[in-house]
């Protein structure tokens, strides 16, 4: 399939787990990608094959450097089709007596303020173009408990919601704006959750609690990231896909399941 063929793609936090996988699955389908995330070193060994995509540096929690970044892409290409907002940190599992504050601001600049930023700049390019699909990696830690501690979950929900509210901001312009919600995935943020497993002779038991009985794979979301980017999904906003192999389609309760 071409279905990006000739469009530019920013992908955020594209130097490993589902940006790259992302960034390569987009370059696939004829996009032209810039890559994005705050690790120079990483973005040009994540470089999707073929010619044309461009690797630019950034920390998404900073807006200034949104604004270049932007600038840069629109005057290089003189427009921009998509974007994956998909840069996100975590941090500890706490309970709420014992969250860091500094961890509040850290996670919500990344997460939330970062996308939001994302949104308010790439979107004013796609709004003048009358043309534009955005889709935002948010998590099932966003739509239940259980899969993120409280700040990480928090800024996922956010994430959502500002799908929601940005998809009606946008719509009369023609950009759509959706979300995707991984489950367990193995990512360069969840290695610790994997090598810990491994570790413990436990790796069969990473995913069981979800319908499909197993972990995804950073390929299985940039698929749907695709999808909900392409024309495809041409009359799809405002909209939260979990991609969680069912994970969110039961109570998963502890020892529901065999």
């Amino acid at each position: 399939m071409n279905r990006f063929e000739g469009k530019i793609a920013i992908v955020t936090g594209a130097s490993s787990g589902i940006g790259k996988a992302t960034a390569a699955r987009l370059a696939s389908e004829g996009a032209t990608i810039v890559l994005v995330d705050i690790n120079a070193e990483a973005l040009e060994e994540a470089m999707p094959a073929g010619e044309g995509h461009i690797a630019l540096p950034c920390d998404v929690s900073d807006e200034a450097q949104i604004i270049a970044l932007v600038d840069t892409v629109k005057s290089k290409f003189g427009r921009i089709d998509v974007l994956a907002n998909n840069a996100g940190v975590s941090c500890s599992h706490a309970p709420i007596m014992e969250v860091d504050a500094g961890d509040w601001l850290r996670v919500l600049g990344v997460n939330l303020i970062g996308v939001g930023n994302f949104i308010k700049h790439v979107g004013a390019v796609m709004a003048a173009q009358n043309s534009g699909a955005i889709v935002n990696t948010a998590s099932v830690a966003g739509i239940r408990s259980g899969a993120g501690g409280n700040i990480y979950s928090a800024s996922k929900a956010g994430v959502i919601s500002l799908t929601q509210t940005t998809a009606c901001d946008l719509g009369g312009y023609g950009v759509r704006v959706n979300a995707v919600c991984p489950g367990l995935i193995e990512t360069g943020m969840t290695k610790r959750v994997f090598d810990y497993a491994r570790g413990a002779g436990k790796e069969e038991k990473l995913g069981k609690r979800c319908e499909l009985r197993r972990y995804g794979h950073p390929e299985e979301i940039a698929s749907a990231i695709a999808f909900l980017a392409s024309d495809d999904a041409s009359y799809v906003t405002g909209q939260a896909l979990p991609v969680d192999g069912g994970n969110t389609a039961s109570l998963n309760l502890p020892g529901m399941k065999v």
